[in-house]
C-alpha cells in the first residue's frame, strides 16, 4: 500500500517594514498630542482657580477694610473711638515683571488713600536734595517746599545701607494712613519709584526733643514746656495703645523720635518698627535703641504695649535731667532714688541749667511717676492711659493752686503808704495782712 504524500509546510506571513514602521510613529504623535492637550486643561483649571481665589481674598479685604479713628470729645481729648473693631488687611508687595511691562515693585497700595509724590516733584522742592536737615536711622531729612503751594514739608529719603527697608517702610505709611491724632507726626505722602523709598512729613519747626535738651546752644525747656511735652507724648501714647484700631505699640520710642512744631506740641515720629499688637504678645528679634529698650524685653524677646511704658519712663527722666540714656542715665536715677525719703528729694537729678526754676512738687510727683514706668516687672508698671490722667493732674492742681492765689490776692489790701523817700515794700506775710492762712486744696498731696 503507497505510503500518503506528506502536506507541506505552511508558508508563515510576514508584515512589510514599511507598514510597522507608520504604526509605531502614528502612536507616538498621538500620545505626544494628548500630553500636550492635558497640560493645557491642567494649566487653565489651576489658573482659573488661582483668579476665583484672588477675587475672593480682594472682596473679602475690601468688605473689612479699616477705617479712620474717629476724636469724639475734641482735638485735646485723650480718650479716642473708633467705628471699627476689624484689624486693617496685610499688604503684599505686588511686583511687574519687566519682561511683559517693566513694572517697578509697587509696596504701597493705591486704595490706602496717602498722597503718592512724583520722584521729579521732591526732587525740585527739595533743591535736588541739598537742603539737609538732619541724619536719622531712617536715612536722610531734608527740607521741601512745593512750588505749586508753597508748602513746606520734611523729606525723609531710605539710605541703601538703612537698617531700614521695605518692610519698615511699608509698615510706617499704612500705619501713619489710619492713624490720626494731634500728638502723632501727620504723615502728607510718600514716594516710590526710581528704587526710591522716600517719606513725606508735615514740617516741624522746632526740630527734634533730642536736640532740645543736647544742644548747649539753645535755650533750656522751662519746666511749664516740659510739662507740657510730656503731656503730649503720653497722650500720644495712650491713643496708640488704647485708642487705635488695632491697637499699636510703637517699639522705639525716644527722644530723638519726638518732634516739636512751631507752638511746642510735641509729635511722636518714626514707626518704622511699630507693630499692630494683638492678644499675644510680639515676639520677634530685640529692635530699638539701646538705653531706652525695656530690659525685660531683651532678655524674653517679649514686646508688649508695656515695654512702650518703660521707654516713656526713661524718656521722662531724659526730660527732668536733660541727660543721655545711652550714657548711665537709669544707673543715675536709680543711685539717686536710693537715698530718697520724700518727692522733694528728686531735685538733685533736675537739668542745672533750669538753676532750680521749676514747681518741686510737680517734679516730684512726674519723677514718681516715671520710676513707676521704669519698674523691673512689666506687668506691674501702670497703663498708659493712667499715665497720661495722672501727668495732666499736675496742671490741674497748678490751675487750682493758681486760682485761689488770685482770689487772695484780690483781697489784699494796698501796701502801705510810707513817708517820701522811703521805698514801698509789699506786705511780708497774709498775717500781716488779716487774712488767714491759706489750706492746701484737697487731696492735693495725693
Amino acid at each position: 500500500m503507497a505510503k500518503a504524500a506528506a502536506a507541506p509546510p505552511p508558508v508563515p506571513r510576514t508584515t512589510s517594514p514599511t507598514s510597522n514602521g507608520s504604526l509605531s510613529i502614528g502612536v507616538i504623535i498621538g500620545i505626544s498630542i494628548g500630553v500636550f492637550i492635558g497640560v493645557i486643561i491642567a494649566s487653565c483649571v489651576a489658573l482659573c482657580i488661582g483668579c476665583r481665589k484672588r477675587r475672593l481674598k480682594k472682596r473679602g479685604s475690601s468688605r473689612r477694610g479699616f477705617v479712620l479713628p474717629i476724636r469724639v470729645n475734641g482735638v485735646n481729648s485723650s480718650t479716642i473711638m473708633s467705628d471699627s473693631v476689624s484689624s486693617p488687611p496685610a499688604y503684599v508687595a505686588s511686583k511687574g515683571n519687566t519682561w511683559w511691562g517693566g513694572q517697578e515693585k509697587q509696596l504701597i497700595p493705591s486704595s490706602l488713600g496717602v498722597t503718592k509724590f512724583t520722584y521729579k516733584e521732591l526732587h525740585k522742592a527739595t533743591s535736588n536734595f541739598t537742603a539737609l536737615l538732619g541724619q536719622g536711622a531712617f536715612g536722610p531729612v531734608y527740607k521741601a517746599v512745593l512750588h505749586s503751594t508753597g508748602t513746606t514739608l520734611a523729606v525723609k529719603v531710605l539710605a541703601e545701607q538703612s537698617k531700614q527697608g521695605d518692610r519698615e517702610f511699608q509698615n510706617e505709611v499704612i500705619l501713619l494712613g489710619r492713624l490720626h491724632h494731634r500728638n502723632l507726626v501727620n504723615l502728607v505722602g510718600y514716594c516710590e519709584e526710581k528704587n526710591q523709598r522716600i517719606l513725606v512729613y508735615e514740617y516741624m519747626h522746632n526740630g527734634s526733643l533730642e536736640r532740645k535738651l543736647v544742644d548747649q546752644n539753645n535755650e533750656p525747656l522751662t519746666w511749664d514746656q516740659r510739662v507740657l511735652i510730656a503731656q503730649d507724648i503720653s497722650r500720644g501714647l495712650e491713643y496708640l495703645h488704647e485708642g487705635a484700631t488695632p491697637p499699636v505699640v510703637h517699639r522705639d520710642i525716644k527722644s530723638a523720635n519726638i518732634l516739636l512744631d512751631a507752638t511746642m506740641i510735641a509729635r511722636v515720629a518714626d514707626f518704622g518698627l511699630s507693630k499692630a499688637a494683638d492678644s499675644t504678645n510680639i515676639v520677634s528679634g530685640v529692635k530699638g535703641t539701646f538705653g531706652y529698650v525695656d530690659p525685660e524685653y531683651m532678655s524674653t524677646n517679649s514686646f508688649t504695649a508695656k515695654s512702650d511704658v518703660y521707654s516713656f519712663g526713661v524718656l521722662l527722666f531724659e526730660l527732668i535731667t536733660a541727660r543721655n540714656p545711652q550714657q548711665g542715665l537709669m544707673d543715675y536715677v536709680h543711685l539717686a532714688a536710693m537715698g530718697m525719703e520724700s518727692k522733694e528729694d528728686w531735685a538733685e537729678i533736675m537739668d542745672p541749667r533750669m538753676n532750680g526754676n521749676c514747681n518741686l512738687q510737680e517734679l516730684g510727683d512726674m519723677a514718681n511717676i516715671a520710676y513707676k514706668c521704669v519698674g523691673p516687672v512689666g506687668e506691674r508698671r501702670p497703663k498708659m492711659r493712667a499715665v497720661a490722667q495722672n501727668l495732666c493732674n499736675l496742671g490741674k492742681r497748678r490751675s487750682k493752686e493758681h486760682a485761689v492765689l488770685s482770689v487772695i490776692e484780690e483781697n489784699v489790701p494796698p501796701t502801705r503808704s510810707l513817708p517820701a523817700g522811703e521805698r514801698s515794700k509789699p506786705l511780708k506775710s497774709k498775717k500781716d495782712a488779716g487774712i488767714p492762712p491759706l489750706s492746701p486744696p484737697r487731696d492735693y498731696n495725693k
